[in-house]
């Protein structure tokens, strides 16, 4: 009678056992819906409907937010160069979905299903390395060949020698040589595959490339899952949440933000301007100026020539303003020949009115 007791709990403990660990497993990594983005992102800005890709969001940051630019760096882990963001919500809008620029409201993000490590396009010419926000509904066949077209003023370039380093905003080079260097640069195209996941991205420079360039090593960091939102760089790993997203299917309830405002009723990039720093409760606790808000001469990474200069005696300084006031250039090879700052021409490119195709 005991033994017959006995195999029956056991039986038992094994059949509760089964029924749990499924459980633990979708909350430790699993599949979610929009709905998380919806819901986790909310308190951090605003969800508009888009009628070219349906729910979009603002976030609500300083003026002058880049995308993979502002607030954050990259760092090399076994996926390759990945954009470790100071945002507490950075999880999300870095790694899944694409960031669009509206003329009148900036930056806005559109999810989707596919976690990377940056969804951006690389380039390298001479001495500098650069990446731009990959738009929505562009085929990443097309978003790492040659042909593919971002405006300029959406670059971020950075020299070589500066490339992996934590503090790499102060290092930025000033976007108004951005024409120059694009002409001379060639596409990064080092894609690879995740087949547990079925996604193609591209991992950036290579890492012994860089190494040689910048002059020291760079340990891979180990990614490791987490069982929340959010993410923690420790040492030599990042805990990250990346679950895979599902699609929503015609028996369940569609995902939707809880509160839908209208663009009208958000803040436009111009009126932020005029914002007082009390009323950005949701800025990272170690907020970075952005390249557009720095003055020019701390904007970007200065020449030697330059930084000599600043470092005269302030009587030597007076007599030479013109000097002082010049702009970052690049090397010699590479100096600019009366280069303007973008024009607007290159922004109403990425419009609405031109925005990218919707489907891939």
């Amino acid at each position: 009678m005991k033994t017959k007791f006995r195999i029956i709990s056991v039986f038992l403990i094994l059949l509760i056992a089964v029924s749990i660990s499924p459980q633990k497993i979708s909350a430790q990594g699993g599949t979610i819906s929009f709905q998380v983005f919806y819901d986790e992102l909310s308190p951090y800005g605003n969800w508009v409907y888009d009628t070219d890709y349906g729910y979009v969001w603002i976030p609500d940051v300083a003026p002058g937010f880049v995308p993979y630019s502002t607030n954050g760096y990259w760092i090399f882990t076994n996926e390759g160069w990945t954009w470790v963001s100071d945002y507490s919500w950075g999880w999300a809008p870095f790694h899944y979905g694409r960031w669009y620029v509206d003329e009148r409201y900036g930056p806005m993000w559109v999810p989707d299903r596919e976690w990377g490590p940056g969804w951006v396009t690389w380039r390298r010419s001479g001495d500098f390395y650069g990446w731009a926000p990959i738009g929505p509904g562009v085929s990443l066949h097309i978003a790492y060949g040659d042909g593919y077209y971002v405006p300029n003023y959406q670059w971020t370039f950075v020299r070589d020698r500066d490339f992996g380093r934590t503090n790499i905003n102060q290092y930025y080079i000033n976007n108004s040589y951005n024409v120059t260097i694009i002409n001379n640069s060639t596409v990064i195209n080092n894609t690879r595959v995740d087949r547990s996941r079925n996604v193609t991205y591209n991992a950036g420079p290579q890492r012994d490339e860089v190494e040689r360039r910048a002059g020291k090593k760079f340990i891979p960091v180990a990614i490791q899952e987490s069982a929340r939102p959010g993410q923690n760089l420790n040492k030599d790993r990042l805990q990250i949440y990346r679950p895979q997203v599902q699609r929503n299917t015609t028996t369940e309830r569609q995902a939707a933000p809880a509160k839908v405002g209208r663009l009208e009723n958000v803040k436009t990039s111009e009126q932020r301007k005029f914002e007082t720093p009390s009323q950005k409760a949701n800025q990272p606790a170690r907020q970075q100026p952005s390249q557009h808000q720095r003055p020019a001469e701390q904007q970007k990474q200065k020449p030697p020539q330059q930084q000599q200069q600043q470092q005269r005696p302030a009587e030597q300084q007076k007599q030479k303003p013109q000097q002082q006031q010049r702009p970052a250039e690049p090397p010699k090879q590479q100096r600019p020949q009366n280069v303007d700052p973008p024009k607007k021409a290159d922004k109403e490119k990425n419009s609405q009115k031109n925005r990218p195709p919707k489907t891939i």
